[in-house]
């Protein structure tokens, strides 16, 4: 899973760079239907790199701010990814809303809607993931799983999508390791004895526990060594939900 390392290189520490999924395995074909897969335009290179997303609205897919580009475009219903797929939906972006106090250099409020040019057509292989409500807590210790088409340890990327299970950790592990770490905002995930971590390329695919988005793929050290950071989502439903109303 290709997270857009050329993008984010300037942003992150040497030994940190943007969130493949490491240790994991292929995922049943379809069975994430609210993962999208999002191409995009960086800078005058013109080389397309690759992040995820997740469908929230018919209309509206939510993934990282790192990952705005000057034109995206967004697969739905994908399970391999350079095929030609009966069940995919192409629907370039037509408004980029990212968090307007995102900050590149400390990835603070790091998550962005995309307004898609038309909606999704809703079926058995592209359906919207639900965000969290207050009820919908989650702690340390808990397994949750992400997804995405990015680079995998050996350096390649899979065609078709690939899950892994993941633990969220205390706070603690991550404000050790990374400077800007923030526990309000942010969420600390993956066993550091396991080799199980999302990495490149996975970059705003959700963080799913029990069958709800508690967070989006952001960074972690450039070894693909766990625990790395996630956004946490119910930090910023607020900004979401205002936001979904104006457009």
């Amino acid at each position: 899973m290709l997270l857009l390392f050329g993008l984010l290189s300037f942003a992150l520490s040497p030994r940190a760079e943007a969130g493949e999924i490491i240790g994991g395995h292929e995922a049943k074909p379809h069975s994430r239907p609210y993962m999208a897969y999002l191409e995009f335009i960086y800078d005058k290179s013109y080389k397309p790199q690759n992040c995820g997303g997740f469908l929230i609205r018919e209309n509206v897919v939510l993934t990282a701010a790192h990952c705005l580009g000057r034109t995206i475009n967004v697969t739905l219903g994908a399970h391999n990814i350079k095929q030609k797929e009966k069940s995919q939906q192409n629907i370039p972006m037509s408004k980029a809303i990212p968090h307007p106090n995102y900050d590149a250099k400390t990835f603070s409020n790091d998550i962005m809607l995309l307004k898609l040019k038309h909606n999704a057509k809703m079926n058995k292989y592209v359906k919207l993931l639900k965000l969290p409500r207050s009820r919908n807590k989650f702690w340390p210790g808990q397994v949750c799983s992400v997804a995405g088409w990015g680079e995998m340890l050996s350096k390649s990327f899979p065609d078709t999508l690939q899950e892994v299970e993941l633990k969220v950790q205390a706070d603690e592990k991550c404000e050790s390791q990374y400077q800007y770490y923030n526990p309000k905002t942010q969420i600390c995930v993956g066993d550091p004895k396991t080799r199980k971590a999302a990495f490149k390329g996975d970059s705003g695919g959700p963080l799913v526990c029990k069958n709800v988005a508690q967070g989006i793929v952001q960074y972690g050290k450039s070894d693909g060594s766990s625990p790395r950071v996630f956004t946490k989502i119910s930090s910023f439903m607020p900004w979401i939900k205002s936001t979904l109303r104006k457009i």
